[in-house]
């Protein structure tokens, strides 16, 4: 039952290596035998992360359940597809819930409500608000989104995607990635600035 689901708990003692490791094991696990345990364990620690996420993108309680049962439901049905050896458990996960999240945004804009930009990356948009700039406000669709940003560079695509999928703030992508913040508020500004002119050269 989802509706308990507690919010993100920032005081965990285990360690993230340690963290990878088990919830890798876990997916294995549910990926061989279908084991209903192992991704009990699996749900109750990546669920109120979840939930913390969706929150935070969406802003909306019931979207945020819905989109953390779509997410896990997805988990259970495709953990075959998980590669420890491509990435983490975490990145796994919160790709998928990603994905979810713009097939949510598209049903919406399928009912005629418009999406723009800054829908898509509040995060962003809002950490890298310069007043000297004008602000992203522009039409667009889901397809053109994934699309471009899948044709981001590469350094600029994973600040964006510390930033926006895992809910990072620029201090911490800089602290991960052992870069001068400053560094990461340029990636991310330039980052936008591409979004920008794609989405207009696409117009």
């Amino acid at each position: 039952m989802l509706v308990g689901i507690p919010l993100e708990q920032s005081n965990s003692t285990i360690k993230p290596k340690e963290c990878a490791t088990e919830m890798s094991d876990y997916l294995v696990a549910v990926a061989d035998t279908r084991c209903k345990r192992s991704f009990a364990r699996v749900f109750n620690y990546f669920a109120p992360r979840l939930r913390s996420y969706a929150l935070k993108q969406m802003g909306n309680e019931a979207l945020a359940m819905e989109l953390v049962q779509d997410t896990m439901s997805n988990v259970w049905q495709k953990a075959h597809l998980f590669n420890a050896e491509k990435g983490s458990p975490s990145t796994w996960i919160f790709t998928i819930a990603r994905n979810i999240r713009f097939d949510m945004l598209r049903k919406l804009q399928n009912r005629k409500e418009n999406v723009c930009s800054d829908d898509l990356w509040p995060v962003l948009c809002e950490q890298t608000a310069d007043a000297n700039e004008a602000p992203l406000d522009e039409q667009v669709t889901l397809e053109q989104i994934g699309y471009l940003f899948e044709s981001l560079p590469v350094k600029q695509k994973a600040v964006v995607e510390a930033i926006y999928i895992d809910g990072k703030s620029q201090q911490e992508v800089a602290d991960e990635l052992s870069i001068p913040l400053g560094t990461v508020k340029s990636r991310t500004r330039l980052a936008l600035q591409r979004l920008k002119v794609m989405l207009n050269d696409n117009d």
